[in-house]
């Protein structure tokens, strides 16, 4: 081949513009297909709802280039309980039209399953309607383009990625405002407790001072932080010295440090993150009734709404109102063991007296029905017919590890520990160059998507 050399037009090849050349090749290793969309403004919109396709092409000031993607019309957000077809409508399409452009759609997306706040953009022509954008969150975009007289539709997937992580801490406060100023996303505190919610109760365990390290997923959808993913290992530390230890082990679930199961027979606590307000007692003063008397429950106080699950797997013995207890739902455990969910403002569905329910499934939501001054969960335990305090209540691990699948476990943790202890890349085992991308402890706090 011969070398580059320059001409009036600029660096050239074998007598061709190289700038000719280059869009030539991009024209033809990026074309846009039934199958594949070229990135346009929608793509940063749906990341960032609030920005606009405006907003987005002001940033650069540069004069655009003659193949510049046009700017629409018209754009803006699906409006709640609005449908594709009438939206399409209300964009001048006729009802013939509308129809084909949806069925057109339909390889891509369900109609019924839009969710308000997807970005829309249409384009006109001459004959109306040219083309509509819209975009699925954390999915792609999906375009139809008129053609004569049908409509093609075809989608350009989102690159996703997933990111591994570790983040360190100490509590002061909140155990989310810990997490952000660690430079971690909110949500990881409830992932933790959904975690360690069969040792450590984020109600009343937690303790100022508090060490705690993670290892975890995140995910990020075209260049921008889109959520966490999966918790791997956490450790857990109080001053006085107590460590609590998990790690995930296959699709085994969680272990601590020696290879012992996590789950239990019973959940510490009916709502993963809240606050106690009474607690078990034989001679409590009545908020309602002024007078005292045994309060055989934990109060939990949350919003109203807030999921309650149910502690331990069994069957659900009753399901309606209770007297001064409102909305109750009461059930039976293996051992003699019979839970009380008291004041929900409603029932989950299909919960009712021979249903069968599995630990961690939702039975209600918190309210203040009966006799209470505001909304919280009474959360009550007996066995053989006497009353126990849930606080005290203890647990029978899970089927333990086989010695083979120890072994393997003791390399797997022994990998983790070391990441959240150096704060080192982990790579989890499988993992190739198309796996979970590494990223070492003391990265940046996470650049979240604009809201």
């Amino acid at each position: 081949m011969g070398e580059p050399v320059w001409g009036r037009s600029g660096l050239s090849w074998l007598g061709l513009p190289l700038g000719g050349l280059l869009a030539f090749v991009v024209a033809i290793v990026s074309p846009w297909d039934e199958a594949r969309v070229a990135p346009t403004a929608l793509e940063s919109a749906s990341l960032h709802p609030q920005a606009s396709f405006a907003a987005l092409a002001a940033e650069d000031s540069a004069p655009a280039p003659a193949s510049a993607e046009p700017m629409p019309t018209r754009e803006g957000v699906l409006r709640s309980g609005q449908t594709l077809g009438g939206l399409l409508g209300d964009l001048g399409l006729a009802a013939a039209d509308v129809h084909a452009a949806a069925a057109a759609s339909r390889r891509w997306l369900d109609p019924r399953q839009l969710k308000p706040g997807a970005r829309w953009a249409a384009f006109y022509g001459d004959r109306g309607l040219t083309r509509f954008d819209l975009a699925l969150e954390g999915r792609g975009d999906v375009r139809l383009v008129r053609r004569a007289e049908s409509w093609d539709a075809s989608f350009r997937e989102y690159r996703r990625e997933t990111r591994v992580r570790t983040l360190s801490g100490t509590l002061d406060g909140a155990l989310e405002s810990a997490i952000e100023r660690a430079g971690g996303d909110a949500a990881l505190a409830f992932a933790m407790a959904d975690v360690l919610q069969w040792d450590l109760d984020f109600n009343r365990d937690l303790q100022p001072g508090d060490r705690f390290r993670i290892l975890f997923e995140e995910l990020w959808v075209e260049g921008s932080y889109h959520g966490i993913g999966r918790v791997l290992g956490l450790t857990y530390g109080h001053e006085t010295g107590r460590l609590w230890e998990a790690y995930r082990f296959g699709a085994d679930g969680f272990y601590d440090g020696e290879g012992r199961p996590l789950q239990k027979l019973f959940l510490r606590s009916p709502l993963p993150y809240s606050r106690i307000t009474s607690r078990f007692s034989n001679r409590r003063f009545h908020p309602v009734l002024k007078v005292f008397r045994p309060h055989h429950g934990v109060d939990y106080g949350a919003p109203t709404g807030t999921p309650v699950r149910v502690t331990a797997s069994g069957t659900v013995t009753f399901a309606g109102w209770d007297g001064g207890g409102g909305r109750t739902v009461k059930v039976r455990h293996p051992n003699g063991y019979q839970t009380g969910y008291l004041h929900l403002s409603k029932f989950a569905r299909d919960v009712r007296a021979g249903a069968r329910v599995r630990q961690g499934d939702v039975v209600g939501y918190v309210g203040s029905t009966g006799l209470a001054t505001a909304p919280h969960l009474d959360y009550r335990v007996q066995r053989d017919g006497r009353w126990i305090d849930p606080l005290a209540l203890g647990g029978v691990p899970a089927e333990p590890l086989s010695r083979e699948r120890l072994a393997e476990f003791r390399r797997v943790s022994a990998a983790m520990r070391e990441s959240l202890e150096t704060g080192r890349p982990y790579t989890p085992a499988g993992a190739d160059a198309s796996g979970p991308v590494q990223v070492a402890g003391a990265a940046a706090p996470v650049a979240r998507a604009r809201q």
